[in-house]
């Protein structure tokens, strides 16, 4: 189950990525929401994701 959730925050992420404002929103739900494995892990991920999308930096 809380992998879908895991799962469910990146497409989240993807999609509200046009905007920074919105972007940090729902990085910190997810904080909230993700055990912090699973948080550790995303944490991750955006920072692989913010190299393709340098209007992001910041964001963590």
């Amino acid at each position: 189950m809380p992998r879908k959730v895991f799962n469910y925050t990146k497409s989240v992420l993807i999609k509200v990525s046009f905007s920074v404002s919105l972007f940090k929103k729902e990085l910190k739900k997810a904080s909230k929401v993700l055990l912090p494995h699973e948080y550790d892990e995303l944490r991750l991920w955006v920072e692989h994701y913010i190299t393709k999308h340098p209007h992001l930096i910041g964001t963590i």
